[in-house]
């Protein structure tokens, strides 16, 4: 049951979505981003990521 599990999270869409969080997370910590732009941008990420997770269990 774990084991499905990791497989399941290391999907292509998962890694894409990590490391856009993750980039999107530094450069707003290092001020590249602001507060607004931040909070755009992750939003659109995990709703794809959401939505497309979403629509593959259905």
């Amino acid at each position: 049951m774990i084991k499905e599990r990791i497989v399941k999270l290391i999907d292509v869409k998962s890694i894409v979505t990590l490391m856009l969080t993750s980039v999107f997370c530094l450069l707003s910590w290092r001020g590249t981003l602001s507060g607004e732009q931040f909070i755009t941008i992750f939003t659109t990420i995990i709703a794809f990521y959401f939505g497309t997770q979403a629509r593959k269990e259905s």
